[in-house]
């Protein structure tokens, strides 16, 4: 059994073989305490924030974002998204929660003719740059390229 936090900050158990369901559904994975993944996805730019969710999902692609929420749904969970990782106050991480990893979703796609980028959560400025210099152009956002662009785009990274 997996304790996790539930929407009104009570905890409930998760049964192995819900957490084994919900694997097979990923083509990431699933990560509890004690997983060398666990650690890497909990873990955030300021390590003064050291805060344990109760399980972590690592979304490799967008059916995996929506497994997770939906198993998170299904079961009135805590959610919690990382996306670079950079926020300095560390909201990417709850205490508890089903921490939603989008940091291995990095791929950019950009469009010269109508200067336009398509970019999953977990890039960063730098993967970002080096895509739109390919072709000329720049994002005028940020200066430091490890910052995702999942928070500087929503206003909290």
């Amino acid at each position: 059994m997996t304790r996790l936090k539930t929407l009104d900050g009570k905890v409930t158990s998760i049964d192995a073989e819900a957490i084994e369901n919900l694997a097979a559904s990923l083509r990431g994975g699933v990560f509890s305490d004690g997983d060398s993944e666990y650690d890497e996805a909990r873990t955030i730019w300021n390590a003064m924030v050291d805060r344990k969710p109760g399980l972590v999902v690592r979304a490799m692609g967008t059916s995996d974002v929506r497994s997770a929420v939906n198993f998170a749904r299904d079961n009135g969970l805590l959610v919690a998204i990382r996306s670079g990782g950079h926020q300095i106050a560390g909201h990417a991480v709850a205490e508890g929660a089903l921490l939603i990893d989008l940091s291995q979703m990095r791929s950019v796609r950009v469009d010269p003719t109508m200067k336009t980028a398509r970019v999953e959560p977990g890039a960063s400025l730098g993967d970002v740059d080096k895509e739109t210099q390919s072709h000329a152009l720049a994002l005028p956002m940020g200066i430091n390229s490890t910052t995702g662009i999942a928070g500087l785009t929503l206003g909290g990274g």
